[in-house]
């Protein structure tokens, strides 16, 4: 564990709480920022966030509160867990808040909507002087928060902050392991919600553990063929932060898109499904970006390109995961 650190964690809900509660646990002192001052107030009074994990008392190091300059002031971390689609905004309205010397963490997944950038890059076209780092991996917040056995992935070109950060977040029960491709691992975090979403569907509608098997498999495949055009490392998706995030986003209905999924084969509208999750669903905003990655690197993305015609144009879900599971078979390519 590393030496006693100040910390700002931006977005409260599941999995920004449950990282503020670990790095608490380990003897940092954690601010938690919560755009909702209802949520910090009650929060900060009642020592649990009840929105988002109500049995996950805070350590006493842990603050919430709404006040943003407050929270970043003096910070040598600053934690990112917003909502990928506000994510570019927010760091264009407050880089300038950042303290200077600050590691700046990302741990939401995504794509910028639009434009498909990594959130590596927009943070960089914001606060291109700040040591980056990406954690990512198979890591539902409830567990993480209540200390169940973890690993994850930290990713950074810079060494040495990926050690830093890696150190702050490793206890007894969660892992670290860092890593320098952060291509690779933004990808493989960015796109699972996508196959998730595919592998509810296929399980909504009843086709199997064969159907989700060979959905999962495939779809590594997919994440492979972009990855590697784009520049990432094949055993980034052979690890943590690729099967292993996708295995579990894909078969446990703790996933946010999983269920997403189930709700679209039960026949709910789009906008129905995301209602009844009542959180964000990222894999909805992921698909467009798959969809135009795709496109920039001219690779076969059935699986995503199913997804995204669900979504966006109106193909019935039974529709698009038949015709994936129906497609002419060729050999098997990586």
């Amino acid at each position: 564990m590393s030496a006693q650190a100040s910390i700002a964690v931006l977005g409260a809900g599941s999995w920004g709480t449950a990282l503020g509660i670990v790095l608490a646990r380990n003897g940092h002192n954690v601010c938690l920022w919560a755009r909702d001052p209802g949520l910090a107030e009650r929060s900060q009074q009642d020592r649990v966030n009840a929105r988002y994990l109500p049995d996950c008392p805070f350590p006493e190091s842990l603050k919430i509160t709404a006040d943003l300059p407050l929270t970043l002031n003096a910070a040598e971390q600053v934690w990112l867990a917003l909502p990928t689609k506000v994510l570019a905004d927010f760091l264009s309205d407050h880089a300038s808040h950042f303290p200077v010397d600050a590691i700046v963490v990302n741990a939401s997944k995504g794509f910028e909507q639009g434009t498909g950038r990594q959130i590596s890059q927009m943070v960089a076209s914001c606060l291109p002087k700040h040591p980056f780092v990406a954690v990512s991996g198979p890591t539902f917040a409830h567990e993480v928060a209540t200390a169940k056995p973890s690993a994850i992935t930290v990713a950074s070109v810079q060494p040495q902050a990926a050690e830093c950060i890696a150190a702050t977040l490793r206890n007894h029960t969660l892992r670290t392991y860092p890593t320098e491709d952060v291509i690779g691992v933004e990808i493989a975090g960015g796109l699972k919600n996508v196959l998730a979403i595919a592998a509810g569907v296929a399980d909504g509608f009843g086709f199997g553990a064969n159907a989700r098997a060979a959905l999962i498999t495939r779809g590594l495949a997919e994440l492979m063929r972009l990855g590697g055009l784009a520049g990432a490392k094949p055993e980034t998706f052979m690890g943590l932060a690729g099967v292993g995030d996708l295995v579990l986003t894909c078969t446990d209905d703790q996933s946010r898109n999983r269920r997403f999924g189930l709700k679209l084969a039960q026949g709910y509208t789009r906008d129905e499904a995301v209602a009844a999750i009542g959180q964000a669903v990222e894999g909805i905003g992921a698909a467009a970006e798959g969809e135009r990655l795709a496109g920039r690197y001219q690779v076969d993305m059935p699986i995503v390109h199913a997804v995204y015609q669900v979504l966006y144009e109106g193909v019935l879900a039974r529709e698009a995961v038949s015709q994936i599971l129906a497609r002419e078979p060729r050999h098997q390519e990586v």
